[in-house]
Order: C-alpha cells, then structure tokens, then sequence
C-alpha cells in the first residue's frame, strides 16, 4: 500500500465527501474515486458505504483510518527527525518543545532554566500549541519532547515522566456570584446558563455543537472569560497567570491532572535525554 493511497483515503474518511476530499488533496474527483474502488479491490474489502446522498466508513473502513493515520503519522515523523538528525551534524542542532499555550508556563520557565545549565545544552524551539496539537507534533516528528497534561492527552505509545499533579480550578469573572465561595461542585459550573463552557475543537479540527464560545487558546479564554462570556476549568497552576478582572476557585471533585514530559519511544537524540533529566530536578 503506498501512501499516496492512505493520504486519499485518509481524506475522504476524515472528510465522508469525496468533493470536500477531492479539494483538499488538490485532485480532481473522479481520479480520487478511482483510487479509493481500486484500494478495495486490492484489499478485498469495502471500506466505504456510497449512496447518493452520504459517504459512511465500514467497519473495515474504520480499522483502516485508524491505522492510516498512524503510518501516516510515522512517515511523516521520519522524515522530519531525519532532517534534524542532519542537521546536528552540521552543527545546528535544537530540539523542538511542544506545550500548549497558556499552559504550565511557570514549569516550563523554570525547565528551560535547568536545562540551559546542562554541559553540551542546545536551543530549545518552544512550540505554542492550540488545544491537542502539541501531541500531535510529537507524534509526528515535528517536535522532539512536549509537555502534556493526564488525563486530557492521549499518552499511549509515548515514553513519559510524571512533573506535577493537582487539583483543578474554574476560572470566573470577577464579581460573579460563585467567587464568593472558598470551593465549588463540578456540577455547579459545568451548566451554568450565564457562563457556558467553552467548546474544544476534536482531533478533526472541528468543534461540536453548544452555545459556548469556539476555544483557540487560553489567553482568548481569559479575555472571554472577564468580559462574562464563558467560564473555564484548568489545573491549579493556571492560577498565577490570572489578572484581577479574574478570579480562581478549586472544585474538589474535579479529577486531578497530572502534568508529563513526554517524548518518543527509542528517542536516541541526546538533547531530549537532557532535556528529561532536567524536567526531573525540578
């Protein structure tokens, strides 16, 4: 199977339109429906079910998006290690750090710090990530270690090392009734009709249905969040980027989230090793 293949299924899986497909890989649409009957034959399976009004996946068709993702995902991280392992070679080396924006940004100061006193330290590329991306980097070679938070990101098939764990807190306008007390229920800020949670985008960039406000990072949220517009609940630590038009307040039952360094299994590259080791003496 050649990826070029699994690109054009990829596509039109992701897009269930062969058209929407068609325009995003650039193609005309009947050389990409050709490629997608001549992949069934191939395989002996339909991974698509056609009608004249919708494209749906196949149980078989599920498997095979799933899984050509991943490949996908792993030619591409080749490739991009491979031209950074070059340029080490030359003398430009750098490892790529991805972490979410707004996020753990008194942790990674303080990382940064730690491990520019590393013998043979490199630069540190610091990748601002929207909501998941920074996973996705790793995964696909575009960085080389990211700061990720358990249990909202996916840490299967990654080697990791736990830095923080703690508790969460909901971020209100100030002067908003709920301030005034010393904790809060999750149920009591999940359905507010006033404040409505923000909607994070899925793993196909869209966003799901909801009167809540399309969340890009959580500086927009903030700002959202003092103009009375939304609400947000984040680990304990986002509290010390908090202006005075905001105010924090923990919920004792939300679940804990633990914050991990996380990089690629068999990572060879000795500016992540580093990079770990000083995450550790924090």
């Amino acid at each position: 199977m050649e990826t070029r293949e699994l690109r054009y299924f990829v596509a039109v899986a992701e897009e269930l339109h062969f058209g929407r497909a068609a325009q995003r890989l650039g193609i005309a649409q009947p050389p990409l429906s050709r490629a997608i009957s001549q992949l069934e034959r191939r395989l002996g399976a339909a991974l698509l079910k056609r009608d004249s009004r919708s494209v749906t996946l196949t149980e078989a068709g599920a498997v095979l998006l799933h899984e050509g993702r991943a490949a996908l995902d792993a030619v591409e991280a080749a490739e991009h290690r491979t031209r950074r392992a070059a340029l080490a070679v030359t003398g430009r080396a750098s490892v790529v750090l991805a972490t979410k924006a707004g996020a753990s940004s008194e942790l990674l100061a303080k990382l940064l710090h730690a491990y520019a006193t590393e013998p043979g330290s490199v630069d540190v590329d610091v990748a601002l990530c929207g909501p998941g991306e920074q996973e996705r980097l790793l995964r696909t070679g575009r960085a080389d270690v990211a700061i990720l938070h358990h249990p909202f990101d996916d840490l299967t098939g990654l080697d990791t090392e736990e830095l923080l764990t703690e508790g969460q807190v909901a971020i209100l306008p100030a002067g908003h009734p709920l301030t005034t007390r010393r904790s809060l229920q999750l149920s009591e800020v999940t359905e507010l009709p006033d404040l409505p949670l923000p909607r994070w985008p899925g793993n196909d960039g869209t966003y799901p249905d909801g009167p809540g406000p399309e969340a890009q990072s959580h500086t927009q949220l903030f700002q959202l969040i003092a103009l009375g517009r939304t609400l947000l609940v984040v680990p304990d630590s986002a509290r010390s980027q908090l202006n005075d038009d905001l105010v924090a307040v923990p919920i004792v039952d939300a679940p804990e989230v633990t914050t991990v360094i996380a990089w690629p299994p068999h990572s060879r590259s000795r500016a992540v090793a580093d990079l770990v080791r000083a995450a550790l003496r924090l």
